[in-house]
């Protein structure tokens, strides 16, 4: 390949893909969901330190602990990546 040559590129590197990040689940009571109103707090099944689930569509691709940014970006949550799924086999 010379200089002028660049290397060819995926097309699909480019394409934005949506990532869900599942901090828990609630089972509530329907009753009880009926009955909440503003300012209700629903008790979800996981703690504050336990890492959060990250999907594409319905595929687990890896899991993650909530952060909160610092700097310009002070308040925004983020997540760090501390597992990645082996797609082939699923995450462990």
């Amino acid at each position: 390949m010379t200089d002028t040559q660049s290397p060819k590129t995926n097309p699909f590197d480019t394409v934005p893909i949506e990532v869900t990040v599942s901090v828990g689940r609630a089972r509530p009571l329907i009753r009880d969901l009926l009955n909440m109103g503003e300012n209700a707090v629903l008790t979800l099944d996981k703690r504050i330190e336990d890492p959060v689930d990250l999907y594409v569509g319905d595929q687990l691709v890896a899991r993650g602990l909530l952060e909160e940014m610092e700097g310009d970006q002070a308040g925004q949550l983020a997540v760090r990546l501390t597992e990645i799924a082996d797609l082939k086999n699923g995450i462990g």
